[in-house]
């Protein structure tokens, strides 16, 4: 799943992941490619059955995109 969200003159994107450690590598292989971090994977808030676990960070061309899993850690 993919969203789309618009917040003043910002845009970002977010890719929902099945597993913690899939927004790690997907964190990991956006730097690896060039990409700037705009926060690194974690908890969002607390640790429970709807965590949030996020990880943020830019591509080459300046979108913001996220990588995140709700849910308890797996």
């Amino acid at each position: 799943m993919i969203g789309y969200v618009t917040l003043g003159s910002d845009n970002m994107t977010a890719i929902a992941a099945d597993s913690r450690a899939k927004v790690d590598a997907i964190h990991a292989k956006a730097l690896e490619l060039g990409g700037t971090c705009e926060g690194p994977p974690g908890v969002r808030g607390e640790e429970g059955p709807q965590a949030f676990y996020g990880a943020y960070f830019r591509d080459l061309d300046g979108n913001k995109l996220c990588a995140f899993r709700i849910g308890p850690a797996d």
